[in-house]
């Protein structure tokens, strides 16, 4: 009977015991912070405190008019303890808890703090003696948590323990405390009727309590903080978070903001150390875009830098690396992250009147982040997010008297979620394919493929897309690349990371350094990160242009304008006189301005009768483009003119006499690398030929990075597997609507294409024949007109051929007559990247509407057509099962929406006048 009685008291002892952790979730950790004025929040609240990560949440301990409710939980948004309180240590404690502890880890604050309070306040001996001397104003905040702030402590932590484990307290007072050397016993005595009243454990709750303003602040109560530190004598289990080098306000009794977030993360990491995350125990910044939904964070682990990038809650790109290893240093590892960074809003309204959107309205948050190698800085990372874009680079600061330094690598990475697939194009090999030109981006797509490869052994070239799950898209690519660094790679590895990569040493014939150099302190280019639930914002993006800026002045109002080209056609037997002659009266006729002259016109024509050309042109209000070399000695191209472009005497001779001659443009190829020194001779091209008025295209070449906006005579790039190739081989005209269809989403998105299409001819030959070498063209002629929209080119130099003026449809002739090519607007209506398209672009008051397909069967949409108001008239162009296109009119319907059937290899059209 007694062993029964006995076994009965235990049983019930241990349901007493347990009753209050019955539910508790063991990854909600809960912190009660307590004290006086600086642990209530001193400081003004600033933008970047308002940014709080998702598992950081506060219990309010009072009740506010701004909503919040005695006793529930919040978004840690401060302030943390009453109502018109501030910033305090308790709102970045929990921050650096959260970012440093894993994912599946909640933080909790509960604040229960009295300015002006001594210690006596917390005791419950002396609380109401105390309270009795109180002054009006202290009375007021007592007030507020009930007439005893230590029972609402702990009457909210009951509550908070329903739902999570009590791991810590977090103790800042003292400075009404100022030279009482019984202050230890007192906070002992509190800690322990808290460890009591809660049913804790004392070796496994600890006590954390911040210094005071520090002598280096001149803080006025400075002369407690040696006494705080005798507190660990007192409490086996307290710690002294130390305040030296935490701003203090003028009052020398109060922290700053920075101060208070400068502490706050001491506390944390003297926190995560006691949970043995000593190695996470870095600072971690988090900032966010303007509409706050795309968010990065910037850490260390194990003193390499890293970040991660979220969107809407999501993760789009896992923790991955920064860094760099110059010849000044390496500063890829054993870094330190300062606990302080710069976060400003950035603005910029600009105009592109070549690309995309006409007028920009930017806006961005700029965050800029130090990293240190042995205390001495090392470089920043300045971050620019709007609000689906990411860009960054490395600032890199002097080590000592060294003012210019190699950058031998950049540790730079992405790291997708498991399940993203691809869309890719690989990297060439060096110094292959025609006469040794490669690599010119000209490689195929992979779409929808599986991440762990790395093409065909070199990586891949930029812009690279990437599908994450079903959460969104990623567009990675770079910018502001010019004389003063090499255009990258990105090279995949088995992991499903992706590490960005210099150029290979063979390129451009083994000439020039594979690593960039730059003067320090100096700048690399940027990397972009477009991020979208949808591809809209991916289509859409401008942030190739919004981080750069113009490099010079153009010497005039350049005209970006359309053309015609015989060798797309022709080939090289087309560049002779009388073949010039008939596509300047073809221009002419189609109303166009230019005629592109392209390779071997040195020989096979002669500057004499370019010149006589060119008064002809001129007759016909048509002006020329000239073709050229790049030069000789970095590939064997054998088309000339060679060697003239490479070097700035030759060059600009050259360039003096097209003025001469009203020379309207040139098209240099073959460039063939992506190093520093290349970037320097596109540059240098693009420098001159303003001097003397001309714009410039440029074949065979590497993708231009943000020159739209940086080079204001720059027109356009190929840097595409362009429309040469559907003359060369049937199996590219096989895959033209695939890659159609990829274009708007990938290449075409970060920078003009010059793609040099929108064939009439159903054969790729001069006699429109299958008797003569040249592929077939199995897309409709809907479809080739619709890729005069999708392809955005300022300079645009078609395909058509001078016998389209009899025998292509009257209609598919008008409208190239009419298409612009540049536009004020760019809006994505739908598709998927190689399987269909539809888009928007408004030029002036018309919208074209383009959509073409690449799928084995027909599309069907009912598209949404916002931007047309109910009652307006539109000219259609649609194709039938078997291609046969046709027009008709139509207005749009009330729903603001039209139906449309794109067959395979098919294409719409939509062009309405507002």
């Amino acid at each position: 009977m007694i062993r029964l009685q006995l076994t009965f008291l235990l049983l019930f002892s241990f349901c007493l015991k347990t009753e209050s952790t019955f539910g508790q979730d063991p990854n909600f950790q809960i912190y009660l912070a307590f004290g006086q004025s600086n642990m209530a929040g001193s400081a003004p609240i600033e933008k970047q405190d308002s940014i709080v990560p998702a598992r950081f949440k506060m219990m309010s301990t009072t009740e506010c008019k701004d909503g919040r409710n005695l006793g529930e939980w919040y978004d840690a948004v401060p302030p943390l303890s009453a109502c018109r309180a501030g910033l305090s240590p308790a709102d970045y404690f929990g921050r650096q808890m959260v970012e440093n502890l894993p994912d599946s880890v909640t933080v909790g604050v509960i604040n229960v703090s009295v300015p002006g309070c001594k210690i006596e306040l917390f005791q419950k001996e002396t609380f109401e003696e105390y309270a009795k001397t109180a002054p009006n104003w202290m009375v007021g905040w007592i007030k507020n948590y009930g007439g005893n702030p230590y029972e609402r402590l702990v009457a909210m932590a009951k509550m908070a323990q329903k739902e999570g484990v009590i791991k810590g307290f977090l103790l800042h007072q003292g400075e009404s405390n100022t030279g009482d050397k019984t202050w230890p016993t007192k906070v002992k005595n509190v800690y322990d009727q808290l460890i009591k009243d809660l049913n804790l454990n004392p070796e496994e709750v600890p006590l954390l309590a911040g210094e005071l303003v520090h002598e280096d602040e001149n803080g006025a109560c400075a002369s407690m903080n040696s006494i705080i530190a005798t507190l660990p004598e007192v409490i086996s289990n307290s710690y002294v978070i130390p305040s030296d080098g935490c701003g203090g306000q003028p009052d020398r009794l109060h922290f700053t903001s920075e101060g208070y977030r400068k502490l706050g993360r001491r506390y944390g990491d003297q926190m995560l150390k006691l949970l043995g995350q000593s190695d996470m125990a870095a600072p971690t910044h988090s900032f966010l875009s303007p509409d706050r939904k795309l968010e990065v964070k910037v850490t260390l682990r194990e003193g390499e830098p890293i970040y991660t990038v979220f969107y809407n809650g999501n993760q789009f790109l896992e923790r991955s690396p920064l860094g760099l290893n110059t010849n000044v240093g390496d500063f890829r590892s054993n870094l330190t992250l300062k606990e302080d960074f710069k976060l400003t809003t950035v603005t910029d309204q600009y105009s592109l009147p070549n690309i995309k959107v006409s007028q920009v309205n930017y806006e961005a948050t700029e965050a800029v982040l130090t990293f240190l190698k042995d205390g001495i800085p090392a470089f920043d990372v300045v971050f620019r997010l709007s609000n689906n874009d990411v860009a960054y680079k490395y600032h890199v600061h002097p080590q000592g008297e060294r003012k210019s330094c190699v950058i031998k690598e950049e540790t730079t990475g992405f790291v997708f979620p498991s399940g993203t697939t691809t869309f890719l194009t690989p990297q060439s090999d060096a110094m292959v394919g025609f006469a040794r030109t490669m690599p010119s981006y000209e490689m195929k797509y992979e779409a929808d493929a599986e991440m762990g490869k790395n093409g065909i052994g070199y990586g891949y070239t930029f812009p690279a897309l990437f599908r994450i799950n079903n959460d969104g898209w990623v567009l990675l690519s770079e910018t502001g690349v010019d004389s003063e660094y090499c255009g990258s790679r990105l090279i995949g590895h088995e992991n499903g990371s992706y590490t960005i990569g210099f150029p290979m040493p063979e390129e451009n014939n083994g000439n020039g350094t594979t690593s960039p150099g730059i003067t320090i302190p100096g700048d690399t280019a940027w990397r972009t990160i477009t991020v979208g639930e949808t591809l809209k914002p991916i289509v859409e993006t401008t942030v190739a242009f919004d981080v750069v800026e113009p490099l010079y002045e153009a010497s005039k109002d350049y005209q970006y304008t359309k053309g015609t080209w015989s060798w797309i056609i022709g080939m090289d037997e087309s560049t002779v006189f009388e073949e010039q002659k008939r596509y300047i009266d073809f221009s002419s006729a189609l109303g166009y301005e230019t005629v592109l002259v392209d390779a071997l016109w040195d020989t096979q024509i002669g500057k004499e009768k370019v010149e006589e050309l060119a008064k002809y042109a001129e007759s016909k209000n048509v002006s020329l483009y000239l073709w050229y070399n790049s030069n000789g000695y970095w590939n064997d191209a054998p088309q000339g003119p060679r060697n003239i472009m490479d070097r700035s005497f030759t060059r600009r001779q050259e360039m003096e006499w097209m003025q001469s001659i009203g020379i309207k443009g040139i098209k240099v190829d073959f460039f063939g690398g992506d190093k520093q020194v290349v970037m320097k001779l596109y540059e240098d091209i693009l420098y001159d030929a303003n001097d003397y008025g001309l714009l410039c295209v440029f074949h065979g070449c590497t993708l231009p990075r943000g020159w739209e906006r940086m080079f204001p005579n720059f027109a356009s790039s190929e840097a595409v597997r362009a429309s040469e190739n559907l003359h060369f081989a049937q199996e590219n005209c096989d895959a033209e609507a695939f890659n159609a269809t990829l274009h708007p989403f990938i290449r075409n998105t970060v920078a003009s294409m010059d793609f040099g299409g929108s064939v009439l001819n159903e054969y790729w030959n001069s006699s429109n024949s299958d008797a003569m070498w040249g592929g077939h063209r199995l897309t409709s002629d809907v479809f080739q007109l619709a890729t005069a929209v999708l392809f955005q080119s300022g300079v645009q130099h078609f395909a058509l051929a001078p016998n389209n003026l009899q025998d292509a449809p009257k209609w598919a002739i008008d409208f190239m007559k009419e298409v612009p090519t540049t536009w004020d607007e760019t809006r994505l209506i739908d598709g998927y990247p190689g399987k269909y398209v539809i888009l928007a672009r408004r030029h002036g008051n018309t919208w074209y509407i383009a959509g073409v397909n690449a799928q084995e069967e027909s599309v069907k949409k009912e598209i949404s057509l916002p931007m047309l108001a109910q009652g307006t008239n539109f000219e259609l162009f649609t194709d039938n099962e078997k291609l046969e296109g046709k027009v008709e009119d139509g207005s749009i319907k009330k729903s603001q929406s039209l139906s449309v059937e794109i067959p395979t290899n098919g294409g719409f059209l939509v062009v309405s006048e507002q």
